[in-house]
């Protein structure tokens, strides 16, 4: 169903570093994010916490998480599919950063959040097909 999941969050001069892994490993607890240091607009320093995850045990255990996400989530991520996914079957979601600190799955449309870049196995690599994978994904 997934063939892997890039992600990617800012840590802002403001936020503590160890709070934004905490809320990484709500979602995936083995991942080992790696850092790079940036400066922001203003010249302020952001790291940013990035990996791809491809292994299939992690993948099945994201996909849990989703199913256990309350109604109204999964409802409203079904709702935005047509939008939140590429022509090659890339679906783009955003977590709540705070939220998945408290062990709560949450999905936002602003930019403080974990940036999520899920590659759905579709064959042939269409739209279309992704489409109807990903919404077995959320039902």
């Amino acid at each position: 169903m997934i063939h892997n999941i890039s992600y990617r969050a800012f840590v802002y001069g403001t936020e503590n570093k160890e709070k934004v892994l905490e809320s990484i490993i709500t979602l995936f607890p083995n991942s080992s994010p790696q850092c790079e240091a940036t400066e922001g607009y203003y010249k302020n320093p952001v790291l940013i916490l990035s990996n791809k995850i491809d292994k299939k045990r992690e993948i099945k255990d994201f996909v849990k998480k989703l199913s256990k996400m309350n109604d109204p989530t999964r409802k409203r991520i079904l709702h935005q599919l047509e939008n939140k996914m590429d022509d090659s079957g890339n679906l783009f979601l955003r977590f709540d950063k705070q939220r998945a600190y408290q062990g709560d799955l949450k999905v936002v449309e602003h930019g403080d959040s974990i940036n999520l870049k899920i590659k759905i196995a579709a064959y042939p690599a269409k739209k279309k097909v992704a489409l109807e994978i990903a919404r077995k994904l959320f039902e």
